[in-house]
This record gives structure tokens, sequence and C-alpha cells, in this order.
């Protein structure tokens, strides 16, 4: 009886918490495993190098977070670095400026990089929480659903990133809500927001084509539908001007890179060098890049059967998959959203070289998370946070811990 009196009143005041509330309240306790997932890396990292153990925010400085740090207190070179052979090497180019250039205003006053960067991170993990929430609202699921996918979100294998140096959780925060604003309709209000994204993670390119796939469905519907409403003035403009925005945004730092390097291909010749240590020294060549880096990992797996065929066939199988879970009853639940994740999806094939980022670099695929929320059984969403929560011990100590002789940045 008395545990009755106490579970009545919490339940109480938990529905009559306001949405924005809930959510940081879910926010707010999956922080708490992850920090403890942290501190137990940071554990594990000093016992495998025989270190001092590391305070959280310096363990959560990590890989990338190094060359953040750099960013925000010296900026960008304005010569590439190169090799004795004359390759370029890997430098703080290949980083977009918008989270080291906001973290240097403050280095520069004298606060801390490490804390203060794992406080903008969860500032915006918070921020992109929230977003989500509105963004399944808006989508059609009900409360229930919707506060669901954000704890999916919460407890996902990479919700690390809401609380590390990395640019990923302001990244997603943005994307988050630059799909609001159009599912919204909101263009012209999008324009801004599409661009401080484009400098905050590569993503412009991505978004114009999803805003194209977004233009070319809506035409479509009302060549299919005569009763369709046409797309009124304002919005047919805003639309066009978004998508441009959004194009000319995703080729903008290039173009700084060139501008202050001179080298016209100061961007890309940077992204290259991450891949050189695998495939050695070469050209960009769109969705081949795939290919070869499952060859290549299969190779050094030791498959026997052709490592290239074995790719072709991966990839297939991959894409296959995809397919099937956007036209599944799950995944048709996300409307428009789908169509960012086709063009993602596509963005990533042409350039990215898969290896140990790969995880990292999935993160803007979050919305496809909103399709899990939907079933109702309790069984099957105590099973995905516990899958989540496996998921963040497993990446923590596979990719983000440090042990010497590691090449494998998360």
């Amino acid at each position: 009886m008395a545990q009755r009196r106490l579970i009545l009143p919490a339940l109480v005041r938990w529905r009559l918490t306001p949405w924005w509330g809930r959510v940081l309240v879910v926010f707010a306790l999956s922080r708490v495993v992850t920090t403890a997932i942290m501190l137990w890396g940071a554990g594990e990292q000093a016992r495998t190098t025989g270190a001092s153990p590391l305070d959280y925010a310096t363990f959560a400085s990590n890989w990338d977070g190094q060359w953040y740090w750099l960013i925000a207190v010296a900026g960008y070179p304005s010569e590439l670095p190169v090799d004795a052979s004359g390759h370029v090497m890997q430098n703080a180019w290949a980083f977009m400026p918008a989270y080291p250039l906001l973290l240097g205003v403050f280095a520069r006053l004298g606060f801390p990089f490490p804390p203060l960067a794992v406080l903008l991170s969860l500032a915006a993990g918070a921020c992109a929480a929230l977003l989500f929430e509105r963004l399944l609202r808006g989508n059609g699921f009900s409360p229930g659903s919707a506060l669901f996918g954000v704890v999916l979100l919460c407890t996902a294998p990479l919700s690390p990133m809401f609380q590390v140096a990395y640019a990923e959780a302001a990244g997603l925060a943005l994307l988050f809500l630059a799909l609001l604003l159009v599912q919204r309709r909101l263009f012209w209000t999008l324009v801004p927001v599409v661009i401080l994204m484009s400098l905050t993670r590569p993503s412009g390119l991505a978004f114009a084509l999803f805003l194209l796939l977004v233009f070319a469905l809506r035409i479509w519907r009302r060549r299919r539908d005569a009763d369709a409403h046409p797309l009124p003035p304002r919005e047919f403009w805003g639309l066009v001007t978004a998508g441009l925005a959004s194009f000319a945004a995703g080729l903008a730092w290039p173009a700084v890179a060139w501008a202050v390097t001179g080298s016209p291909s100061a961007y890309l010749d940077t992204e290259l060098s991450w891949r050189a240590s695998y495939l050695g020294y070469g050209e960009l060549v769109p969705f081949e890049a795939w290919l070869r880096g499952i060859a290549f990992w299969l190779e050094f797996a030791g498959a026997d059967a052709p490592a290239t065929s074995l790719a072709v066939v991966a990839v297939v199988v991959m894409v296959a998959l995809f397919a099937v879970f956007l036209g599944s009853p799950w995944g048709r639940r996300l409307g428009e959203l789908r169509l960012w994740l086709v063009s993602y999806l596509v963005y990533l094939m042409a350039v990215f070289f898969p290896q140990s980022s790969t995880w990292r670099l999935l993160l803007p695929l979050s919305p496809a998370l909103g399709a899990f929320a939907v079933p109702r059984s309790r069984a099957l969403r105590v099973v995905l946070v516990v899958l989540g929560v496996l998921g963040q011990l497993w990446w923590v100590y596979f990719c983000w811990v440090r042990v010497p002789g590691d090449w494998s940045p998360p």
C-alpha cells in the first residue's frame, strides 16, 4: 500500500509534466548511464596504458577532439603540410569551422577547452532530443511513441557523441531543426540553418539532394492528383532558394580552404589523406570507395574468396536491406524523412571510405530510430534499450578507448 502511495503521485506528476520536461528527464537519465560507461572506459584506458586515471573531460577529448582543440586555439594552417613525396598530410582543414571556432572564442578568454567542449556537446545533445520529439510528433507519431523515439536516440550505441569534444551533437541538432523546418514548410527560415549546419558537419550536398527529392515528390503528387495543392509561390521560391543555399554551403568550405592555402584541392586532398594509410594516395572516384574499402577489410580479415566480388555482393545486400526497411510498414511511418535517409546514404556512399569512423558518420541517419518507436510491445522496447546500452559499451571500448598502437579513430 505504501509503495502504491509513492508510485501514484509520481505517475500523476509525470503525466502533468510538459513534453519538453519529459524529454529533458529522459536525456538527463540517459547521460547518467552514458557517463558511467565513459568513466569505465577511462579506467580501461588507464589500465591498458599504465597511465594515471583520466578525468572525464580529458578522456572525452580523445581522437578528433584534439584536432578541434588545435583549431580552437590556433586556427587553420595557411600552408598545407606535405610529406617527402609531396602528398598532403592530415591537417585541420578536414574539420568544419563552426564548432571549434565558437569554442575558440571562449578558449581565448581563458576557459579550458575539454570541459567547455563537453558542455557545448551536452547542450546540443539536449536540443537534438527536444527537436527529435517535435519531428516525430509532426510526422504523426503519438506522444508516447515520440518520447520512446527520444529514448532510443539517447540510449543508442552512438549516444556518447552527445558528451564528447566532437561536432556531431551540434550537427545533429541543426539537422533535426532543418528537417523540422522542411516538415513545416518554413523554407525561407531554413536557409541560414542549412548554411550553419554545413559549416558544422559535412552535410550541405546531402541536404541539397534531400530538398531536390522533396521538390520532385511535390511535383509528382501534383501531377498524379489533380486535387493536390500546388506549392504556393512563397514555398516554391523558398524551397528553391534553400536548395541552392544548401548546395552552395556544401561547396563553401572547400572554397575557403582554396582561398587560404592557394590550393584548389586543399580540402579534398586533406580528406583523402585520412584513407592513404589504407589504400595509398589516389583520386576521389565517386562510389568507388565503399567497394575498395570493403575489399580492403575482407583482405585484411583473410577472406578466401575474391575480395572485390564479395565487396560488390556486400554493397548490394546492404542497399537491398535498406530499401526493404524503407518500404516496411514501420519505415513508411517516417514519411518524407525517408527521403533524407536516402539522400544521406547516397552522399555517404559517394564520398566516404568505410573505416573505424563509419559508425559515427551514421549518426545523421538517426531519424530512422523513429521507425522502431512505433511498436508498443514493452518487451521489444526493453530489448531495444538494453541493446542500445550494450552497443555503447562496445563502441566506447573498441572505438573510443586508446590503446598502444591503436590506429582506428572513431
